[in-house]
């Protein structure tokens, strides 16, 4: 019976140093530099000391960069934060994160965050802050950073997973003019619509099949711009040819004329009160009418054309663009329609370039908050934070150097869904395609881009379910793109 004992005692033991040592084989077998080497011949002339001791500094050495991968997904950890870890600073230990004072215009060196958390985290931002006191309120400055990119800079790895496209879904070519503008209908996922150079303004579906709804005619100039209503039954555009026409979409009928005395550049309804409408024209000044009545409420005179607005989520602050290129925040009073400049941004480019984008925000990952994004025809892209407790202060956080635009081509936020690190925006091209851009990386922006459109780009829009990104060229095609669902 004893003897019986010891043979099992003696095999399990046999059996665990068996494990063992399959195991160390493995681990050994598994890792690249290590096997390598010991396949590699040693030459004749070669020191068998040198190849020895090399051979045991390899197989002494930290896990290759696959056990190093196997061990941080049992960690807990997904690739991203890997990936995150892996191409982290040569400095990221060793570096004291200084407290810069950073105002409008100001753009200082990239540096990491002095999160408290694991500096491997997937959601940590690479940027520093520092409260900046005022006599009367408190608001934040954040440090900033600025970099260069070129549209034909080929993204350096495969496109970021939330921005991953299957393909087109579908193709709106009836349009024979340059599509000048377009946009999703206000929390709509499938309502489309876009305006040309043609006068024309077109209502149509995404959803399938996608189709047209209705075809606007009556501006006899370009539609630099139009904005639904809250209840996506009411267009406002703006155009060319000095006019502001309202639409009832469900009727196909233009409901109301507004005459102006210059062309009229950009249009909003007021979130709030829906029924004011601001609109920026080439006299100077943004104007607010009553949409019920067409009857002018309120106006605010700038030093340039006013190019580009959009408003905030409270309905209180405009932000507008010049052909100047400064960035203005003018404070509204969402039942009289008052309005009240209230900070400027001036553009320190050489060349004065006009603003073809503002939008507007109410959170993000790297400010924390409220921001606004603006773009110049110059290929100046610049990122702001939102100080609300300020009369929407702006402080300008990363700035993007694109290659000048011929066009007024757009660009947009990108969506918040899946990400776990950087901000994305999505920009149209002169060279026909369609770029995704991350504004935390101080170098290769370029992350992905959709090829398809034989014109520039000049129009992007993302629809309310963010799994359509619709684009518009030149040549009058707009292409809606679907997104690869995300896990």
């Amino acid at each position: 019976m004893a003897d019986h004992t010891v043979k099992s005692i003696s095999a399990e033991d046999e059996g665990t140093k068996s494990e063992n040592n399959e195991r160390r084989k493995e681990d050994v077998t598994s890792d690249p530099e290590f096997f390598s080497c010991l396949l590699q011949p040693s030459p004749p002339d070669s020191d068998p000391n040198y190849i020895g001791t090399r051979r045991l500094l390899l197989y002494r050495k930290a896990q290759a960069g696959i056990l190093r991968r196997k061990d941080w997904r049992c960690n807990g950890k997904g690739y991203v934060s890997f990936r995150n870890y892996i191409n982290r600073p040569r400095n990221w230990d060793s570096v004291q994160t200084p407290s810069y004072s950073s105002t409008p215009g100001h753009s200082g060196r990239w540096v990491p965050s002095p999160n408290p958390l694991s500096p491997y985290s997937e959601a940590d931002n690479w940027s520093t802050s520092r409260d900046v006191r005022s006599s009367t309120q408190a608001f934040s400055h954040r440090t900033s950073f600025s970099s260069n990119a070129s549209d034909i800079d080929y993204p350096r790895r495969k496109g970021e997973p939330a921005y991953s496209f299957v393909g087109m879904h579908f193709i709106f070519d009836q349009c024979k003019a340059m599509v000048t503008v377009i946009k999703f209908g206000h929390m709509s996922s499938d309502l489309l619509a876009y305006g040309a150079s043609d006068g024309s303004l077109t209502v149509c579906t995404v959803s399938t099949p996608p189709s047209v709804l209705k075809q606007f005619t009556g501006h006899t100039k370009d539609v630099t711009d139009f904005d639904f209503s809250a209840n996506n039954q009411y267009i406002a555009s703006a155009s060319i040819d000095k006019t502001v026409r309202v639409w009832d979409i469900p009727k196909g009928l233009c409901m109301r004329v507004i005459y102006g005395v210059s062309s009229q550049l950009c249009i909003r309804f007021n979130p709030v009160n829906n029924n004011f409408l601001s609109v920026g024209n080439a006299n100077k000044e943004i104007m607010v009418f009553n949409f019920s009545t067409g009857r002018s409420i309120n106006k605010s005179n700038f030093d340039s054309e006013v190019t580009a607005m959009d408003h905030d989520h409270t309905g209180q602050l405009i932000f507008c663009g010049d052909a100047q290129g400064c960035v203005y925040t003018v404070t509204m009073n969402s039942r009289t329609g008052a309005l009240s400049r209230a900070h400027r941004h001036r553009s320190k480019a050489k060349h004065k370039s006009p603003v073809t984008t503002v939008q507007y925000r109410t959170f993000s990952l790297l400010a924390r908050g409220p921001v606004l994004l603006t773009f110049s025809r110059d290929g100046s892209l610049s990122f702001f934070s939102v100080s609300l407790e300020v009369q929407g202060y702006l402080t300008l956080r990363c700035a993007l150097k694109l290659t000048p635009r011929l066009h007024s081509i757009r660009a947009s936020f990108c969506p918040l869904l899946s990400l776990e690190k950087g901000e994305y925006i999505v920009a149209g091209s002169e060279d026909a395609n369609v770029y995704f851009y991350d504004l935390t990386r101080p170098r290769h922006t370029c992350v992905n881009k959709l090829q398809g459109h034989s014109y520039p780009v000049i129009g992007i829009a993302w629809n309310h379910g963010e799994n359509f990104l619709a684009s518009s060229d030149f040549g009058g095609s707009v292409i809606v793109w679907k997104r690869e669902k995300t896990k």
